[in-house]
């Protein structure tokens, strides 16, 4: 398997189906990396714990964490299964960013933005990553979020190992978008 192959696959496990491979994520989302490598092996999917460390060292997005020992892997946020991060609540910056794409605008200006089926809504610190996230749909529509403004009115936040602000909810008081 390419890298690319290994980084959605290893999403896909880590994140929403872990059993695909008949895989078993301990209640923080921890899976053991010898018994990973070795159900993906039974599954059809080949890599080597070096390829396998590979992708989490190279990916660009910092999807996957290792744990000390070098052991345990997990995804950094983004899961649909139930686990606990063990994210303190953070503050976050004053603004924070989402990115989308213009056929969602009416359902955000109604309703907000949705965790959807994942346990968090993901939420950027910087313009760029934002613009790649809404890029993935079609052209990119940037929201600004009034994060500290929420904070302050009680709104949990949470930062990821990998630099995402994760929250549950984001109503439509809180965000700006940009006119079209």
């Amino acid at each position: 398997m390419k890298t690319i192959e290994i980084s959605k696959f290893l999403s896909l496990i880590l994140r929403h189906k872990p059993e695909t491979v008949q895989l078993t994520l301990d209640e923080h989302g921890w899976a053991d990396v010898d018994h990973l490598l070795e159900q993906c092996a039974i599954h059809g999917y080949h890599f080597s714990k070096e390829e396998l460390f590979k992708v989490v060292a190279e990916n660009d997005k910092q999807r996957f964490a290792i744990d000390e020992s070098g052991s345990r892997i997990r995804a950094s946020q983004g899961h649909t299964v139930a686990v606990d991060l063990q994210l303190a609540p953070a503050t976050p910056p004053a603004t924070l960013y989402h990115g989308t794409v213009e056929k969602f605008l009416d359902a955000i200006r109604q309703d907000g933005l949705q965790k959807m089926q994942r346990n968090h809504l993901h939420l950027s610190a910087n313009l760029e990553t934002a613009v790649n996230v809404g890029r993935r749909r079609g052209a990119p529509v940037i929201l600004t979020i009034d994060s500290g403004r929420m904070h302050r009115d009680g709104f949990l936040f949470y930062l990821s190992d990998n630099g995402v602000w994760l929250t549950e909810f984001v109503p439509p008081a809180y965000i700006s978008i940009p006119r079209q």
